[in-house]
């Protein structure tokens, strides 16, 4: 291999090395969960509309704690989300001898929409559905509470589920 042969090679190491650096300086590390202050602020600014039942303010009230992370509800809104939160229950096993349900699953849609506050300009709407599987005993009272039980992991998700929707539309 001659002297020019080398420097070439040299030279092109040299340019791929630099073009990778270049490619690298783009990249950012940062947790995969991370929120910045610009969305945190922004999800602190939300004003959730009122409940029209028990699981709907459940729903509110997650939303409310998990938009603000535990601050209560902001001063002075910059957004408004208007939902409605629809349940509905499911008897899936049967007892045959008493044709009475065993087991069966809890459902809430919401619909929601993000406004800006001031303007009404719809910035988002959005669907989510959740899930909540129940047993019933045989108890009446048990039974009764291992309903709201339901509807409470099923509010609870049904609020995560949301905030994360609103987080993504706000830190874009």
């Amino acid at each position: 291999m001659s002297l020019c042969d080398a420097r070439n090679l040299r030279l092109v190491g040299l340019a791929a090395g630099l073009c990778a650096l270049l490619a690298l300086s783009g990249c950012q590390v940062k947790p995969l969960y991370a929120t910045d202050t610009n969305t945190q602020q922004a999800m602190a600014a939300i004003d959730f509309s009122e409940a029209d039942d028990r699981v709907e303010l459940e729903v509110r009230n997650n939303l409310v704690f998990l938009a603000s992370g535990g601050a209560g509800e902001p001063v002075n809104p910059q957004y408004d989300v208007d939902f409605n939160v629809t349940t509905r229950y499911v008897g899936v096993l049967l007892d045959l001898k008493d044709d009475l349900p065993r087991a069966g699953r809890v459902e809430l849609r919401a619909e929601f929409t993000l406004k800006r506050r001031g303007t009404e300009e719809i910035l988002r709407t959005g669907k989510r559905r959740t899930v909540a599987l129940v047993d019933y005993p045989g108890q009446e009272f048990a039974k009764i509470r291992a309903t709201r039980d339901a509807e409470n992991r099923a509010a609870r998700e049904m609020a995560e589920l949301i905030r994360a929707d609103l987080a993504a539309w706000l830190g874009r």
